[in-house]
């Protein structure tokens, strides 16, 4: 690990001003993915600017429409929460597969959607529900927040502040772990929401994504058997150690029916 600044901000502000003072800073949310980098030496901040003392940034509100959860609210929390259980039950499951214990008491929603990683559970629930995110300069709609692989929409010095869940007539989600990280092979988030069904994939692609032939056969037939011969094509599909790109285009069709039948 190489030598850093280490400073804990108690408000946005504080946050702001300290990433603006600094020569090379960057943010710390859980330090799930932070934290490994540095100590891999892959990264080398002048700064290291702590979100966790921002009390503003954590917490859970549920309305009649919508689960809206604070960036630096942590795994755990969005899984044991009866609101979220009694609003969006698939988005708390979600939550309960992310990681360990100690993982999921740490990892925060906005630290996970800010780092985009390809196989992380949490973009999947944001495009499947069609959520919209709210950062400390815009709000963007999670179909055009996540733009590549650890790429989004967020801008130099831009933070998550909190995430908005429209709540949806039914939804589920269903993973093929990776045994030892836990992570998505392939995840499928389906949502049948007042806008139309909604399919999201993570894990199989370089970031999350929808197959809208699989949202229209749902359109028609809510079931399992109106996608069972959909297939999503291998060629832009991930392809490394734990799975080739035909495996997970073949795990896409198998999660996304056991997500349409978990809907009920």
């Amino acid at each position: 690990m190489y030598a850093f600044d280490y400073k804990k901000a108690a408000s946005l502000e504080d946050a702001q001003q300290a990433f603006e003072s600094a020569d090379d800073g960057t943010f710390m949310a859980g330090g799930m993915t932070l934290i490994p980098t540095l100590k891999q030496r892959l990264a080398s901040p002048t700064d290291v600017i702590d979100l966790d003392g921002i009390d503003d940034l954590r917490g859970i509100t549920v309305d009649s429409d919508s689960v809206t959860i604070g960036a630096m609210t942590c795994h755990a929390d969005v899984a044991a929460s009866a609101d979220v259980k009694k609003a969006i039950s698939a988005l708390a499951h979600l939550a309960s597969l992310i990681g360990d214990p100690q993982v999921r008491n740490r990892g925060t929603i906005g630290g996970s959607i800010a780092n985009n990683d390809p196989a992380a559970d949490y973009p999947g629930a944001l495009v499947g529900l069609g959520a919209t995110v709210h950062t400390t300069k815009k709000t963007v709609s999670a179909d055009d927040f996540f733009t590549g692989m650890f790429e989004t929409a967020l801008e130099e010095g831009e933070l998550v502040t909190k995430v908005s869940f429209p709540i949806p007539e039914k939804a589920a989600y269903q993973k093929f772990p990776n045994p030892a990280s836990r992570y998505a092979v392939v995840g499928a988030f389906v949502a049948k929401t007042k806008d139309g069904i909604r399919v999201a994939i993570t894990g199989a692609g370089a970031t999350v994504f929808r197959v809208p032939e699989m949202e229209t056969a749902l359109t028609g037939s809510f079931t399992a058997d109106a996608i069972a011969d959909i297939a999503v094509p291998a060629d832009e599909l991930n392809s490394d150690l734990h799975a080739t790109a035909g495996y997970r285009a073949h795990l896409i069709g198998v999660m996304a029916k056991r997500a349409v039948a978990d809907c009920g």
